[in-house]
């Protein structure tokens, strides 16, 4: 006894058997469709699915701490910021003013002086790490600080100065971050890191 059926009668079973599935599914999918939703409950808890996660604090959209008055700074005290040797102008941050925030910006003075000596012009800023950008609240010149209008956040790569990519990179930010303190800052400021290129 031949128990192999013929190529076209096997096909044909084949055929029938898919249409089968496919007509189960279908149905299955009516009967869902047509069934009692309860549309009190989120579909996560419908399909059996973990709820969503939490919003955390952190998630919470970011927003920026006043920022002081500019701290008192001394040119005795600069550390300066290692710049190309065609720069006109050298840079020094005084070390007892830079300041972490819980916002994660980094505050500072710099001071751009001359290489030849002579008139010093300071700057009170502030570098956020996590989005690479810089912000300028005030200018020192003449004996006094004049405070920026509308201080703006700006891309540190979009600046014509190249200071506050060398400070950031030299010495307050280890990639997205601030470093862990003004005392590892400080540390790389006076043996900065270098920018790989």
């Amino acid at each position: 006894m031949n128990l192999l059926l013929p190529t076209t009668k096997r096909l044909s079973f084949r055929r029938n058997a898919e249409r089968a599935l496919l007509l189960l599914c279908v149905a299955v999918l009516a009967g869902c469709a047509s069934g009692k939703h309860d549309t009190d409950n989120p579909d996560w808890a419908q399909s059996g699915m973990p709820p969503p996660p939490k919003r955390t604090e952190a998630d919470t959209e970011w927003a920026e701490t006043t920022a002081p008055p500019p701290p008192a700074f001394s040119e005795s005290r600069l550390l300066p910021i290692e710049m190309p040797p065609y720069m006109t102008l050298k840079f020094g941050v005084d070390p007892n003013t830079i300041a972490i925030t819980p916002d994660g910006i980094v505050r500072y003075v710099v001071v751009a002086q001359n290489r030849n000596g002579g008139g010093a012009n300071a700057f009170y800023e502030g570098v956020r790490c996590s989005t690479a950008e810089m912000k300028s609240y005030a200018r020192y010149n003449n004996g006094t600080w004049q405070e920026t209008k509308t201080p703006e956040w700006k891309r540190i790569d979009d600046l014509n100065s190249r200071y506050a990519k060398a400070l950031s990179v030299q010495a307050l930010c280890r990639g997205n971050a601030p470093r862990n303190s003004v005392g590892d800052m400080v540390r790389n400021l006076r043996n900065p890191v270098r920018e790989v290129q």
